[in-house]
């Protein structure tokens, strides 16, 4: 009787993870007010042993384009014209619209989407505050205001934001650790770094990083390479010191 009805469960059993398993899709619904982007076919690329390959295609028609395709694993991806990186995005199961205008890209409906763009947003504004500060002191001078108290207040009003901006982007990170978010923003964040090179916010980041995190293959390339800057700014930096010494 148990043989019986196992025989009768077990093919119940792979119709369930079959059925799983094909309804785990993305899509992608995007519309386009850029009239440049008509006609053009756009490409859903990931970054792999360094080099970039497409995961999908679509045409931008009348400034519209879908995409979709098996989602057996999350990934990182960038929304490229040509050669040329437009927005990334995160391929998950489920639907994902995008946006894209002259002023603004976003992508929302999944929920490392909306955790990215949303992210996106406030680092934007945090970055638009600090540029307003050289504008805020041209004011503040023109009010009458002493150039040495404007500067001041401004350099105090300046560090508050950047380290508001620090915080945001170590907890957004610390927060994704362990899924593609985490990596992908902190490989974002130093690729505004004129080269690899361990920073306190870096080194702050990574103090508090799992070792999964810190085994990501890109993650891996970047501690490797600053270390390595590291240690030849410090030779650098002895070699000064010692031919200034012998004057």
């Amino acid at each position: 009787m148990v043989r019986m009805n196992m025989n009768r469960i077990l093919p119940l059993l792979l119709l369930l993870v079959l059925f799983a398993s094909c309804s785990r899709k993305y899509k992608v619904e995007g519309v386009s007010s850029v009239t440049s982007l008509d006609g053009k076919m756009l490409y859903l690329k990931t970054l792999r042993d360094g080099q970039w390959v497409t995961i999908d295609s679509t045409e931008v028609v009348h400034g519209l384009f879908t995409a979709s395709g098996p989602s057996d694993s999350v990934v990182m991806v960038t929304l490229y014209m040509n050669d040329e990186a437009i927005m990334p995005l995160v391929l998950e199961s489920g639907k994902i619209e995008v946006s894209i205008s002259n002023s603004q890209l976003t992508a929302k409906g999944t929920p490392l989407n909306n955790a990215l763009y949303e992210f996106i947003d406030k680092r934007n504004t945090l970055e638009l505050k600090i540029e307003e500060l050289e504008r805020k002191e041209a004011r503040m001078v023109l009010d009458g205001i002493a150039l040495e108290d404007v500067r001041e207040q401004l350099a105090q009003e300046g560090e508050a934001l950047v380290n508001e901006m620090n915080s945001y982007i170590k907890e957004f990170i610390s927060a994704n650790y362990e899924n593609v978010l985490g990596p992908n923003v902190f490989l974002m964040m130093c690729s505004t770094l004129p080269y690899p090179v361990m920073t306190p916010q870096v080194e702050d980041i990574l103090n508090t990083a799992p070792q999964s995190f810190k085994s990501n293959p890109s993650v891996r390339e970047f501690i490797d390479k600053a270390k390595e800057n590291m240690k030849l700014l410090e030779e650098h930096r002895r070699l000064e010191e010692s031919n200034a010494g012998k004057k």
